[in-house]
């Protein structure tokens, strides 16, 4: 849990806990000492940022997350103090050269005398009181060597939100987080009654402002930019504040205390709104992944950029609900009216986008590829076809042939194991085409390719790129079909150390050469390196067959194209493969030129990069399953940035429920409670043994997947496999109603009549 930019994880809570039971009679102060050091919560001075942490604890335990000791009846600085009397207060009216030399300078210690007169004054001459103020803080002292003391102020940190103030700055909810250190708030101003000199507040503002920057930076380390402060307009017109060039730039919503104050800004530097609106580069893998959640949604996005709790909660909902109906519409998967609306609203916050959901979930995906030797991310295009939808703003052709077809294009990478199963998503760029396009060609030769299409393919691959950095153990292999055979792509993997491989299936149309001889018959004409068998899978009405294929490979140079004639020749390896004896009824035999990388100094290293190919199917699968097991075309929403939003959920969901399908196959073995829940796996087995009494222990996982699969129709016979994702997310829609009736039967027999 976030607050105040800290994450509270369950074992910081733990300890948290344990010092409070160890430690019953621990103050607050002390407690929260403890966990500025457990959390190295630090301002930017390397003191501890005890007021804040303080206010991260009173709302745990608000929460009821912790039990905070109990408080204190009085601590020092609360106690009432009697002010001393003995000095002079300034009595004048007249001009600035009339009150001689003024002596504006900041209260170093509470126990001094200007400490003391300062309270004094604020007590019995302004309106508001004295006022304890709590963190950050700078409080100054006004008075005349020949007429005595004339006013004072205080600075203390600024609000942490503020409507009209962060609608002025145009700063991002991070950037706030990031750097309201550089806003201060002028808590008092005062200038005593007696004290009648025309200017004076604007002279007065005018010496702070040249030292309050300093002087805040000796104190706490951090320069500050900018200051806020508050009118009351019941009782000021604010005056005072635009007679020394404050800015007004709207109210404050008035909860504190039912008045709304208006909000007044005065800049300390020239480029405050740079230094404000920076945000510090929020890389890949800096996010805090929660493994020990028992809830999936809370797993998987547990490291998002949303800092409204209110948000990522439903964000959790919303995986949760579509999980367990996938091929629901928004109001049936919600369930309810509030659910729906919840839903609705949240994809129209502009602070939620699909890229903001899918860096988690990536985030979560790069733990699981860590613990992997080699992992393949195939990459591919497939559209999203909202034709049914013409209302939906934003939207676009996805056809040439057909005028009527609209919809988005969707480019995606996937982490898939050597061995296929789906580790999750690395990246999706999705775009709408220009209808003023419709008919014309994406990858005209004159263009460069930041104009094209094509682009995607590089900058999948740079994504690629910043993982495998996160994965240096790891060797991430990037894959492409024969539309990303594009000499760019090749020169791609030349810039900086430590690059993913590249692996590419070449178009027969692209006319490569190797010197002065043509691609195919150079490689045809290599002494065969050796055979082997590959399953060839079925796809449309083309059936399953294992084809005899023979292999060959060597290195060549690729050699730039002529519109980047000035370009260096490229050191790659060719793998060849063609079908031998293939059967009569194929009228095209398999025929594959692989361009790669990653080296190949033999026939098994040849037999590899085949092997890494196949598994770009697992691409293609994991399409069919976002767009026909989740049903994506079903949402109806006003927008093609909500659709995208609505699509980063359903793409984790289509994740989800394909790595559940691949796990079984990989280990079988495990227990069903390495994917499901205990009231799933329970009902899942009294629903199929039409029993009231679950096992003490699960069921393997492929018992369980295989249950599922039976439920979504899956017949089970030894010529039909393992159940597919079709069968499985059938099953699942049927197992989520199944464990809704579970857990109601069983929690009612548990309360008794």
């Amino acid at each position: 849990m976030e607050i105040y930019g800290k994450n509270f994880t369950e074992p910081i809570l733990n300890e948290i806990r344990e010092m409070v039971v160890q430690e019953p009679d621990i103050s607050r102060r002390s407690l929260s000492r403890k966990v500025c050091k457990i959390l190295d919560w630090r301002s930017a001075n390397g003191k501890l940022q005890e007021m804040s942490c303080r206010k991260a604890l009173l709302e745990l335990d608000r929460r009821g997350l912790i039990n905070l000791p109990e408080r204190k009846e009085s601590y020092a600085f609360e106690k009432r103090r009697t002010y001393p009397i003995d000095y002079k207060i300034a009595t004048i009216e007249g001009s600035l050269s009339d009150l001689g030399e003024l002596i504006i300078e900041p209260i170093k210690s509470r126990y001094r005398k200007d400490s003391r007169v300062w309270f004094h004054l604020m007590e019995n001459y302004h309106y508001l009181k004295s006022v304890r103020l709590c963190g950050a803080q700078i409080r100054y002292i006004v008075k005349s060597e020949k007429y005595g003391y004339i006013g004072g102020l205080a600075f203390s940190s600024a609000t942490f939100k503020l409507a009209a103030r962060d609608a002025y700055i145009g700063w991002s909810e991070k950037a706030r987080r990031e750097n309201i250190g550089y806003v201060i708030s002028n808590d008092r101003f005062l200038i005593l009654p007696t004290v009648k000199v025309k200017n004076l507040a604007s002279w007065i503002f005018g010496k702070v402002f040249q030292r309050l920057g300093d002087d805040w930076q000796s104190r706490y380390g951090q320069r500050p930019v900018l200051v806020e402060s508050y009118v009351d307009p019941s009782r000021f017109k604010g005056t005072l504040y635009k007679a020394s060039n404050w800015q007004y730039v709207g109210k404050t919503s008035g909860r504190r205390d039912g008045r709304a104050k208006d909000v007044y800004l005065y800049p300390l530097e020239s480029n405050w709104k740079e230094i404000l609106c920076n945000e510090s580069d929020d890389a890949l893998g800096l996010g805090n992944v929660n493994k020990e959640s028992s809830n999936w949604a809370e797993r998987e996005f547990a490291s998002i950029r949303l800092y409204d709790n209110r948000l990522k909660e439903r964000l959790y909902t919303i995986a949760q609900d579509f999980y367990n109906k996938p091929q629901a519409n928004i109001p049936e998967a919600c369930g309810s009216k509030a659910r729906t609306l919840g839903a609705y609203r949240f994809f129209q916050n502009k602070k939620v986008t699909m890229d903001v959901i899918l860096d988690a979930h990536t985030e979560a995906t790069i733990e699981r590829i860590k613990e992997h030797k080699i992992v393949l991310a195939p990459q591919d295009t497939t559209t999203l076809d909202y034709s049914t939808h013409p209302m939906t703003d934003g939207l676009g052709p996805t056809s040439s042939l057909d005028s009527k077809s609209i919809g988005l294009i969707l480019h995606d990478t996937l982490a898939i194991s050597e061995d296929g199963t789906p580790l999750g998503v690395l990246d999706a760029q999705v775009w709408a085409r220009d209808p003023q396009d419709r008919g014309k060609s994406t990858r005209r030769k004159e263009l460069p390719i930041e104009q094209k299409e094509s682009m995607k393919w590089l900058r999948s691959y740079r994504r690629v790129s910043e993982i495998q950095k996160l994965c240096p153990d790891t060797l991430l292999v990037s894959i492409g079909d024969r539309e990303s055979d594009i000499f760019e792509l090749f020169q791609e993997t030349q810039k900086g150390d430590k690059k993913p491989g590249l692996l590419v299936r070449v178009g027969k149309n692209r006319n490569r050469r190797v010197g002065q001889d043509d691609l195919w018959e150079y490689m045809s004409d290599i002494e065969e390196s050796g055979q082997f068998t590959l399953h060839i899978p079925r796809r449309s009405n083309r059936k399953a067959r294992d084809a005899r294929m023979s292999l060959r490979y060597a290195p060549i140079a690729l050699e730039p194209p002529k519109r980047l004639a000035s370009s260096k020749p490229i050191n790659i390896w060719a793998v060849y493969i063609k079908e031998l004896d293939a059967p009569e009824d194929v009228k095209t035999p398999l025929e594959w030129m692989l361009f790669t990388t990653v080296p190949v100094e033999n026939f098994n290293d040849a037999l590899q990069r085949v092997q890494w190919y196949t598994k770009r199917w697992g691409i293609e699968v994991y399409h069919r399953v976002l767009k026909s097991g989740c049903r994506i075309k079903n949402r109806q929403l006003a927008s093609a940035d909500r659709l995208e939003t609505a699509l980063g959920v359903d793409m984790v969901v289509a994740w989800r429920i394909h790595h559940m399908t691949m796990l079984g196959r990989e280990l079988p073995d495990a227990p069903a409670s390495v994917f499901f829940k205990e009231e799933e796996w329970k009902a899942l087995y009294c629903y199929v043994h039409k029993t009231p009494i679950a096992p003490e222990e699960p069921p393997s996982l492929r018992e369980a997947i295989r249950m599922v699969g039976g439920i979504g129709g899956h017949l089970g016979r030894k010529s039909d496999g393992e159940p597919g994702t079709v069968t499985l997310w059938r099953g699942l829609q049927r197992l989520d109603t199944a464990t809704e009736m579970y857990v109601i039967f069983t929690s009612s027999s548990r309360d008794g009549p």
